[in-house]
């Protein structure tokens, strides 16, 4: 292994004292991370503050086996270690990368097929805003619900990071892009980021909306991270051969469902979730994101949208933020 003599033996990190509220996240001293073979040791310059992390933070999204108890999915920082076999990063460089977990804290290691390179011309802070979203929508939206130039996605939530980057991404590839957003304020913050048609779902019906903005036809892709009553209202939405990809169930379960519109539209509902993929599944979508997206991300053409920063010390703060729903874009933690 290679290291920096003068690294420290132990860390500051936000610990889950409990499951509960905000409050219950703790500034605690952990051990450094001990490196396997292939991982590289981060410290970390920002850390994004995401949706699973709530739930984790409530007692309802355990760690996958192996995965840091510490929260936090993407980073960005510096190389400061690399263990055996590490080819592709060096002490020294900085990344971002996605984790499955042990980013609230000031040192993070990750297998190095799913770190990438910062973006040239990028904040560490503006890097680590991308791996968890861009990783999720790419999955979901591309792969998933196979999204080709000239479709119309609709898309919930969105200006959530999710939701923001959803619309970056459909528009730089030429989708049609219409949202659902609970606000005017809101809504245009999305339409100034690129969406073609915004929807207040809190005063206008979005399976109206959606059918009027198709001339009838409906969304072809539609992406939701809602649930609830939105699934069948999702189902009426959908144009002919529509995909619905699910990717959260902030509404919780689905009480009553008809599936006939399900069946008569020839529907695909399909869902995922990133975290518990293995290293090597992440290795592919990083590679594919290197090759495709980090191109558009280095020429300008698309940026994370960061709403607050906090120090890491006020990850409560950021879970209070993220749980009101009142950011447009991403939430942050620096150290």
């Amino acid at each position: 292994m290679s290291a920096n003599p003068q690294l420290p033996s132990t860390m500051k990190a936000i610990e889950i004292s409990q499951p509960g509220e905000p409050e219950v996240l703790a500034v605690v001293q952990r051990p450094l991370p001990v490196l396997q073979q292939g991982e590289i040791l981060v410290k970390v310059a920002a850390a994004g503050v995401n949706r699973p992390d709530v739930l984790q933070r409530r007692g309802q999204y355990a760690p996958p086996p192996g995965a840091s108890d510490i929260p936090g999915l993407e980073i960005a920082g510096t190389v400061v270690a690399t263990g055996v076999g590490v080819q592709n990063y060096a002490i020294g460089d900085n990344v971002c990368a996605l984790i499955a977990g042990g980013g609230y804290a000031e040192y993070c290691k990750v297998h190095e097929t799913n770190v990438l390179p910062v973006p040239q011309g990028f904040s560490l802070i503006e890097a680590a805003a991308i791996p968890e979203t861009f990783f999720t929508v790419w999955v979901n939206v591309f792969q998933r619900g196979h999204l080709k130039a000239g479709e119309t996605v609709l898309i919930h939530g969105g200006t959530s990071g999710i939701g923001t980057v959803a619309t970056l991404l459909a528009k730089a590839f030429c989708a049609r892009v219409i949202t659902t957003v609970g606000s005017e304020e809101k809504r245009q913050a999305s339409l100034a980021l690129g969406a073609d048609v915004s929807i207040n779902y809190r005063s206008e019906d979005f399976v109206e909306q959606t059918r009027l903005a198709t001339d009838g036809k409906g969304a072809d892709v539609i992406v939701d991270l809602i649930a609830g009553d939105y699934v069948a209202k999702n189902y009426q939405a959908a144009a002919m051969d529509g995909r619905i990809v699910q990717i959260g169930t902030q509404n919780g379960v689905v009480k009553e469902l008809n599936l006939m519109p399900l069946l008569i539209k020839r529907l695909t509902h399909t869902g995922s979730t990133l975290r518990a993929r293995s290293v090597e599944d992440k290795a592919q979508i990083a590679a594919d994101l290197q090759q495709k997206v980090w191109p558009l991300l280095e020429r300008g053409a698309l940026k994370p949208q960061i709403f607050k920063t906090f120090p890491l010390e006020q990850a409560a703060q950021a879970h209070a933020l993220m749980e009101s729903s009142q950011h447009i874009g991403k939430i942050m933690l620096t150290l």
